[in-house]
């Protein structure tokens, strides 16, 4: 005689809790990966993108000594560029390179102006200039030194536009030469991490931030 073999059967209970188990853990999964994911999502917000690496230069500092780029490896430096006798914005970029100064008076963080009219810009007109802003000769360097040199510099190191106008341009009445007004924050490897509107507060309160982020990046 055949006997039918008999089928398992599950009694409704426990389909129930087996539902219920599946369902604790997948939200157990949820709950732990939403604890983890925000310090995740904050590390990969907290590095500062790398724009590209200051090359090797030799210029000159307002003091008369050399200044070079393995003069400024191993620290965090922001640069900026203007020149002495300039009519248009660079007096206010410099004021916020002060203001700069004095908010980072307790932070090993170097200022460094870089002329774009090396030719007026002596070492000696330099040092006339940083005294109007008290700039600290520790902390705030002013660099001049060659043209083609602190322009190649600026071009194709920093990646910023300068251009000194013909003697008829228009706009040389009021900048006669053209440069930008943004400051770049360098990591201690001479690499460029961030660019700033230097007339913009809300754009010097980011460089600030991002000046924290990257000191901690140092000691990470």
């Amino acid at each position: 005689m055949h006997v039918a073999a008999k089928l398992p059967i599950f009694a409704p209970h426990r389909l129930i809790w087996g539902a219920f188990i599946i369902v604790l853990l997948g939200v157990m999964g949820i709950g732990s990966w939403s604890l983890f994911a925000p310090s995740l999502q904050h590390d990969q917000a907290a590095q500062l993108p790398v724009y590209g690496t200051i090359p090797s230069f030799s210029l000159v500092e307002r003091s008369g000594q050399p200044l070079t780029a393995t003069n400024l490896a191993g620290k965090i430096w922001i640069a900026n560029f203007i020149f002495t006798h300039c009519p248009g914005m660079c007096p206010a970029l410099s004021m916020r390179m002060a203001g700069l100064q004095r908010s980072l008076r307790n932070a090993p963080v170097w200022l460094v102006s870089f002329s774009v009219d090396p030719a007026r810009d002596t070492p000696e007109a330099l040092r006339r200039y940083a005294e109007r802003y008290q700039a600290d000769p520790e902390r705030w360097l002013f660099i001049t030194g060659a043209q083609e040199d602190l322009y190649q510099l600026i071009l194709e190191g920093f990646r910023v536009s300068v251009a000194e106008l013909a003697p008829d341009d228009p706009r040389s009445i009021n900048e006669p030469i053209v440069h930008s007004d943004r400051f770049v924050l360098v990591d201690p490897r001479l690499q460029i991490r961030g660019y700033y509107r230097g007339t913009e507060a809300a754009s010097i309160a980011q460089l600030l931030q991002d000046v924290d982020t990257l000191q901690s990046e140092q000691h990470s």
